[in-house]
């Protein structure tokens, strides 16, 4: 219809399609994280990281209220048994049993290595705040997919120059989302694949980050999801800093 009116009317309407276009990405951004986070979200994952020498296991249980709080313990392997993390909006704290410590993750420390995976920390606290920190824009659509370049807003705290999704159009889930630093270098691919009914919903059940930097050629971070429960009631004793301990075990 928009554009149906820029036609009849002209020029002097240019602007309308273009703030219906911003419109309908946002939407499609809220709807992207609804579907991924639900109002709680209770999985069980399993990572497999890999290296140009070498391949690993992880297994974990995550807890998580929205995008606002998680809590994550490892479950395998045994060495690492009982780490667990906390997220409370933008801040986290770590709890190593070998050491018997709770440490804050300070923001010097965001960008590096998630447990020696493809993953940042910043990707455990920023992941799911896409609709808040990013303006979006669709820039080309086809029959089953959106893709949709986001750019930080101004205020934003973010790491990222630019990132584009791509999301599928039948069930709004998303199928990639490239990362682009400050000066346009693509420097990571997260792909989403293997769609099945998880909980409630269909929901994208492996997850698989690619890095591009040289230095890194050959690794890849999966994520497999192999349970979950979206929308039920978690304790709230979760999202403390005493649960960091009280869980471990």
């Amino acid at each position: 219809m928009a554009a149906w009116a820029l036609f009849l009317c002209g020029l002097c309407l240019l602007a309308l399609p273009m703030r219906l276009a911003a419109a309908d990405a946002r939407e499609i951004i809220r709807q992207v994280e609804e579907r991924l986070n639900g109002k709680t979200a209770v999985l069980k994952i399993s990572m497999i990281i890999t290296t140009s020498r070498t391949s690993r296991t992880m297994k974990m249980d995550s807890y998580a209220v929205g995008n606002e709080k998680s809590f994550i313990k490892i479950t395998y392997p045994g060495k690492d048994y009982g780490i667990t993390f906390l997220k409370i909006d933008d801040a986290m704290w770590q709890y190593v049993p070998r050491i018997e410590k709770i440490i804050k993750i300070p923001a010097s420390m965001m960008l590096q290595s998630w447990m020696g995976t493809d993953f940042t920390n910043d990707d455990l606290v920023r992941e799911s705040s896409i609709s808040r920190d990013y303006d979006a824009r669709i820039v080309t659509e086809n029959d089953q997919e959106y893709e949709i370049e986001l750019l930080p807003r101004p205020e934003a705290a973010v790491v990222w120059g630019r990132l584009l999704m791509g999301v599928a159009k039948q069930e709004l889930l998303p199928k990639s989302v490239s990362y682009f630093d400050e000066e346009g270098a693509l420097v990571r691919t997260l792909q989403y694949t293997e769609v099945k009914q998880l909980g409630d919903r269909l929901y994208p059940s492996r997850w698989v980050m690619i890095p591009h930097e040289p230095d890194k050629a050959g690794n890849r971070t999966v994520i497999e999801i192999t349970e979950a429960a979206f929308d039920v009631e978690i304790d709230e004793a979760y999202f403390t800093k005493r649960a960091l301990q009280r869980f471990s075990d």
